[in-house]
């Protein structure tokens, strides 16, 4: 016999309001090993593209620190050498520190976590909790990285392996070269060694990465009652209702609003359609669409006719007919003028039909106008 699920597993995907908090807290997707491999490549790059400006620096600061005469030993200024022989390295160290910096600032964009997070500062309890260290130690989240740390070991090793293996009789031979191509053949083997490195940790990575999302993932989790919890909170918050009034309103533009405002009536489906009806005698030869949406142009019509004191009536059937078979600005088609005109006709004597206890009068829709929420005419 199975059990009934407990009502406080964490089995519900977290909400968005769930994840900002998280987020506000400093609990973001992150991976060291997608950084370090963004990192080396990002070295890689710049020794097989800037290596031999650096070799040409290092040549140049050595030329010069070797070179001197009299005066120089007689106004020794060893801060002055010193500041001199830096300086042919200063551009191609600012270039590796720069493009190595882009690359650990792009490692947390590339996941989206990228911003500061003042909440990920603030002391946390458990932190200092050897209960709760003990747990990540020889938890999940310990065997996890107990994994990760024997794979890169292995990968890590495999690769150093075959690159001492194929390398190391050339490196050997480098001893009877003069200097210059032997230090442009160790340049070239450093880098490759490098790359290769830096692409070992690019495959971890792309493991890492899905599996801290897993595991983000399930932090986050919640249970129902949390979840029915947050939505009472939230659907009753002021914030959160003038928002939605805000997006209501943005969705219709000023003309439109105008045109809402003076109305005759608004006819409803009730939720999903709303038509607004201009009839002035006199002035009108017959009904005018003066406005209809859908979905949220249509709660925003609504929202709006309460406001201004527009009369709304729920008239399905008749609404749908209107907003399928006229646009905007044009008469209501005559198949329809009727059930209209039997509407307007309540309208205009609303007061005193409410002061009898009368209600909205029943109409008929042609078959042929009928039409169901997805504009397919109705059998």
């Amino acid at each position: 016999m199975s059990e009934a699920p407990d009502k406080d597993q964490q089995t519900e995907a977290p909400t968005e309001k769930r994840k900002r908090e998280a987020v506000e807290k400093g609990d973001v997707l992150q991976s060291r090993e997608l950084g370090t491999a963004l990192v080396m490549l990002a070295g890689a790059a710049f020794f097989a593209i800037a290596g031999p400006m650096m070799v040409g620096s290092l040549k140049a600061m050595l030329v010069d620190g070797l070179t001197f005469d009299g005066s120089e030993v007689k106004s020794f200024a060893p801060a002055d050498t010193a500041l001199r022989l830096i300086a042919f390295t200063i551009v191609p160290l600012a270039a590796l520190f720069a493009m190595t910096l882009v690359a650990a600032v792009g490692s947390s964009a590339l996941i989206g976590s990228l911003g500061f997070r003042s909440g990920a500062f603030a002391p946390k309890a458990n932190k200092i909790n050897p209960m709760t260290g003990l747990k990540r130690i020889f938890g999940m989240q310990g065997l996890i990285e107990l994994v990760k740390s024997l794979a890169k070991v292995i990968v890590l090793g495999a690769v150093g392996y075959y690159l001492m293996k194929d390398q190391l009789g050339k490196l050997l031979s480098l001893s009877a070269t003069e200097p210059g191509p032997a230090l442009g053949a160790f340049g070239e083997t450093f880098t490759t060694a490098v790359l290769m490195m830096a692409l070992a940790l690019a495959a971890i990575a792309l493991v890492d990465v899905p599996s801290q999302w897993f595991q983000r993932t399930a932090r986050l989790r919640m249970s129902k009652q949390q979840v029915k919890e947050e939505h009472k909170q939230t659907e009753g918050s002021p914030e959160l209702k003038a928002a939605i009034r805000r997006r209501q309103y943005e969705t219709l533009r000023g003309s439109a609003r105008s045109a809402v405002q003076e109305a005759t009536v608004i006819l409803t489906n009730p939720t999903h359609f709303a038509v607004a009806l201009r009839y002035r005698p006199g002035e009108d030869s017959a009904p005018i669409v003066v406005a209809r949406g859908r979905g949220a142009t249509a709660a925003a019509i609504r929202e709006l006719a309460t406001e201004s004191g527009v009369p709304m009536l729920s008239y399905p059937q008749l609404a749908r007919a209107i907003y399928f078979t006229t646009r905007v600005g044009h008469i209501v088609r005559e198949d329809l003028y009727l059930a209209v005109a039997t509407v307007l006709a309540f309208v205009f004597n609303l007061d005193a039909v409410v002061a009898q206890g009368g209600r909205q009068p029943a109409i008929d829709v042609p078959t042929e106008a009928r039409f169901d929420e997805n504009g397919r005419a109705e059998p």
